[in-house]
């Protein structure tokens, strides 16, 4: 019951915040971080004293909960979902230490909306009957619609609303999916299930088959998100708080890919062979796409949020090859941007906590005064860029050898993106921290170089050791 005492945890957690900021001031913060703390250590230490193995996804909660339509209450595991929800909890602490001092109104009830959001992320990489994900696939939706909507910047209202009719619309399309799927479930079995095993076992047509995995495939291509439902993104990123953008590129994107890998090309391998080549076409444009309109942009949140677009690009590109070493770049690719753009949105918003202003236009020369913010800027520039000896190198390398093998000419052009983000991400640090001086800043705070010195390990530990991660995950239906 570790998924369901962390989900519930993170909820009443989050209750308490919102009530007892009423009572003490500067209470919530701190309900927020010990619980989020005390929930990592708590998974860690279940998941090492657990006697299973997760090499395959194996059910750790199976209850009844709707009887009439076999609904089940159903939690799974595998290595897959245990690391993206380590990286879902680490984030939860980073996201609440850049709210430190960021959010001064309605603390409580964004720190409820903000553990909200992540107890719906972790039951979205933990659900294995289909209904119960598309309710947790809800549930993270309408939170984090709250942090923008209320805590965001100018424009948060229209990001906001933007944000949920695009995630919303798409995920009308996967309930359709899922409702098809479990008719078919009923009439070649004479029961209904929502239970993902169930559906592994059946034999679907190849002419359902297509039009099932399109359904899926579009909710999970708004969330990654990729070329051409891709526009919620920079609008959200720009106007979110700091760690709503943390939240939103750091995790929030990643269920994308997860869904891409669970609920596509497990559910409907041929079907997703078939569609390959259109995935990684759109794949290697979002590269391209992403690459090109990061290095135009003056915003320095919108920037990253760009760059975002084309780094999950490579994912797309990756699993689409039905390539086992793509694959393993893919996985690797998703840890990787989690935490080196969690790091670039949170040094964006120690920035604009400074200066109050987003334009690199106005900013230069900060250096001078914030060496330490420079040296960890360029540090996570590098690694957007994919710097030998940091995660993103590792993934975006492994990624393009593999999907070579499948799409040689679709990987040039693809590889055509990492110099692309070279150029970007030299302009982002260039046109902050280096030229003429606009302004002196205070350097980075002991709270502050926790967040970046923390974020900084991680990468440069699986840019060493990327065995860590990925050295006992397993693809089906690849070379």
């Amino acid at each position: 019951m570790m998924i369901t005492i962390m989900m519930a945890g993170l909820i009443i957690a989050g209750i308490l915040a919102w009530y007892m900021e009423g009572v003490k001031k500067n209470s919530a913060r701190w309900i927020a971080i010990y619980s989020a703390f005390g929930f990592l250590v708590f998974f860690i230490t279940s998941i090492i004293s657990s006697p299973l193995s997760f090499s395959k996804l194996t059910v750790i909660t199976r209850l009844s909960w709707i009887k009439s339509l076999n609904i089940e209450y159903a939690l799974a595991l595998d290595h897959l979902s245990i690391v993206l929800l380590l990286l879902t909890l680490f984030l939860a602490l980073v996201c609440i230490l850049v709210s430190w001092q960021e959010i001064t109104e309605k603390t409580g009830f964004y720190y409820f909306n903000l553990l909200a959001t992540f107890a719906g992320i972790i039951g979205v990489f933990s659900a294995t009957d289909l209904f119960l994900f598309f309710f947790f696939w809800e549930v993270m939706l309408l939170p984090m619609t709250a942090l923008i909507a209320i805590w965001g910047h100018e424009n948060r209202h229209f990001a906001a609303i933007k944000f949920f009719i695009f995630t919303q619309v798409s995920s009308l399309l996967m309930l359709v999916a899922i409702i098809a799927m479990a008719y078919f479930h009923f009439s070649q079995t004479g029961k209904i299930s929502f239970f993902y095993q169930d559906w592994l076992a059946l034999n679907v047509p190849i002419e359902l088959s297509r039009y099932l995995m399109l359904g899926f495939f579009i909710a999970f291509a708004v969330k990654l998100p990729s070329f051409p439902v891709h526009s919620w993104l920079p609008d959200a990123h720009t106007q979110a708080p700091t760690a709503g953008s943390v939240l939103l590129a750091g995790v929030l994107l990643k269920t994308g890919a997860y869904g891409l890998i669970r609920f596509v090309i497990f559910l409907f391998p041929q079907a997703s062979q078939e569609f390959a080549p259109v995935a990684a076409l759109l794949g290697v444009i979002s590269i391209l796409y992403g690459a090109k309109m990061a290095f135009a942009q003056h915003d320095l949140k919108r920037l990253i949020a760009y760059s975002s677009i084309s780094h999950m690009g490579f994912v797309m590109l990756a699993l689409f090859s039905f390539n086992a070493i793509a694959y393993q770049g893919a996985i690797i690719t998703l840890i990787a941007h989690g935490l080196s753009s969690a790091a670039l949105f949170s040094m964006a918003g120690m920035i604009y906590a400074r200066l109050h202003t987003r334009d690199l236009n106005e900013m230069g020369g900060l250096w001078n005064s914030a060496p330490r913010m420079g040296g960890f800027a360029l540090v996570f520039a590098a690694a957007a860029f994919g710097l030998p000896g940091l995660a993103n190198f590792v993934g975006e390398f492994l990624s393009l050898v593999g999907a070579y093998q499948v799409f040689p000419v679709m990987v040039i052009f693809a590889a055509l993106g990492l110099i692309g983000s070279a150029i970007y991400g030299m302009l982002l640090f260039q046109q902050c921290f280096q030229g003429p001086k606009t302004s002196d800043i205070i350097d980075l705070s002991p709270r502050e170089l926790v967040i970046t010195s923390s974020l900084f390990l991680l990468l440069v530990v699986f840019g060493l050791f990327p065995n860590l991660l990925f050295s006992s995950f397993t693809f089906i239906g690849v070379n």
